[in-house]
């Protein structure tokens, strides 16, 4: 059903809505809870480093599992992984929504992490199974929309539940809205989604246990002192980074051992001798760091700036998620042919977005901001649009499918560090010259906006880089493939796209 000589899976198009169904739910659940941090502390009277845990304790068990998780879907089967952590995340909502007091939401948001952390690799991993070629970009163009218009419509969603249903009790909404479409979408998922093939089932596969421990431990240690550079002071909190980079390099030690060991390592390392995807990998990490902090940032600026509603700041970022949607569908048509420049075009327009963002603040600083900051976005969304799902295409083209969850997993790791690593340093910047201007939102937003596009420049310069050198690089790759292409020999389902194409 993956395999090149075989046909299509015919239920591939509908297994790709409920993937993405589910990719939507937990995405949105990254940004949604931004506007809804007013509304618990209202309804349950949780204090400022609680909030914090609700907000961040998502991203770093989201980041724990993505790897591990994808190479357990490789190994026991995507659905079945699928559909698991899609009833986790729908019961952690519905904990959420329950919660009666800020502890029991902690926790619930931590179980909701793991959830989505679970669930999100398997879906670039099934479209890579199921889709080949021009469906195959085209598929990770509709999940490139997903994930941009998710991210920058949370929000606008977040603010219309709580206006909705209220201030006390509208943040309970904001995660019971999971549970319909979580309820709705297993049974769908179990019956379309493809089963193991019999070869799968026949082999014996390791889990290595102890990779697991040391990259998850490494990445919650990294993400760590990131994720709570607001809430923990002082500057011992970055003692983890060094650390982390300890456990990670101990990881890459083990990882090479486990696999001259004649084992199957978590992450086979040859992965990143794949130009493609060692590349896309960093671009995207960096693009991650300067893309998330926009919402955060403008979002602290005009809801406390400028009094703007819940409600009022989402609608503020509606054109960056409409242009984001659109373009990324367009994009996943052009990368068969246009490769790495469509990335380079989507970067370009993401620059000129922020650099635009920046002077409307400056023409409208306390009133109007809201509308004089509409049509920057709406090219920044564009380019979003762009960058994301034409990268996931050309990241991931030369991955044998049966390594897709892993390779997956570490992409979505990437983004995630970015996010960590950019919503600090912009948001550090941004309280920082807050204090020094007492309480100039509109000059601290443009600091923090700075911090956020010199993030995007580097991956623009990165993208450019592997442009000028593309041609060469991939005429070399073309005429000695065989050196560079992981060993799979009894990986059926695997064929590169085109390398002609996306280099050109």
């Amino acid at each position: 059903m993956s395999s090149d000589d075989s046909a299509p899976d015919p239920n591939r198009w509908r297994a790709l809505a409920v993937c993405l169904v589910g990719g939507f739910m937990v995405l949105l659940d990254v940004s949604i809870v931004n506007v809804a941090l007013p509304s618990i502390r209202t309804g349950l009277g949780a204090d400022q480093s609680e909030l914090q845990w609700v907000l961040s304790g998502y991203a770093l068990t989201f980041g724990l599992l993505l790897v591990p998780a994808g190479r357990v879907g490789d190994l026991r089967g995507r659905r079945t992984v699928f559909v698991i952590a899609l009833g986790l995340f729908t019961l952690a909502s519905a904990v959420c929504g329950a919660a009666p007091n800020a502890l029991v939401l902690v926790f619930a948001r931590l179980a909701q992490g793991l959830a989505g952390g679970t669930l999100t690799p398997q879906i670039s991993a099934l479209i890579q199974e199921l889709f080949q070629g021009k469906e195959r970009a085209k598929a990770f163009g509709l999940f490139g929309s997903v994930v941009g218009i998710s991210t920058a419509i949370g929000p606008l969603l977040g603010g219309a539940l709580i206006e909705l249903f209220g201030t006390e009790h509208g943040w309970r909404a904001v995660f019971f809205v999971n549970i319909p479409v979580g309820l709705v979408a297993m049974p769908i998922a179990w019956r379309i989604l493809p089963r193991p093939s019999a070869d799968r089932e026949r082999r014996r596969h390791d889990l290595d246990l102890v990779g697991v421990v040391l990259l998850g431990l490494g990445a919650v240690v990294l993400l760590l002192p990131f994720v709570q550079e607001q809430t923990w002071k002082g500057q011992t909190k970055w003692l983890l980074v060094p650390a982390a980079a300890l456990l990670l390099a101990a990881f890459v030690l083990w990882d090479l051992r486990y696999k001259k060991r004649g084992k199957e390592p978590l992450v086979d390392l040859e992965l990143f001798k794949l130009r493609s995807y060692s590349v896309g990998v960093g671009l995207i990490s960096l693009y991650f760091a300067g893309f998330t902090p926009l919402f955060f940032v403008f979002t602290l600026y005009l809801q406390t700036g400028q009094q703007y509603s819940a409600l009022l700041a989402g609608l503020a970022i509606v054109p960056f998620a409409a242009g984001s949607g659109v373009a990324a569908a367009i994009g996943g048509r052009w990368v068969n042919r246009l490769g790495r420049k469509v990335v380079v075009l989507g970067l370009v327009l993401v620059v000129a977005g922020f650099v635009g963002a920046f002077y409307a603040s400056r023409l409208y600083p306390d009133d109007g901001t809201g509308l004089a900051t509409l049509a920057p976005l709406l090219v920044a969304g564009f380019g979003n649009g762009f960058v994301i799902s034409p990268n996931q295409t050309l990241t991931l083209a030369d991955v044998p499918v049966r390594y897709a969850g892993t390779a997956g997993g570490l992409l979505q790791t990437g983004q995630r560090i970015g996010s960590a690593v950019g919503i600090a340093a912009a948001g550090s910047t941004f309280f920082a010259h807050l204090v020094s201007s007492r309480g100039d939102y509109a000059a601290s937003f443009r600091i923090g906006l700075l911090v956020a596009l010199l993030f995007v420049v580097a991956a623009l310069l990165v993208a450019l880089a592997d442009l000028v050198t593309g041609r060469r690089t991939e005429h070399t790759q073309h005429t000695h493939h065989g050196e560079h292409r992981l060993a799979d020999a009894d990986d059926d389902a695997y064929r590169p796209v085109e390398i002609e194409a996306l280099g050109s």
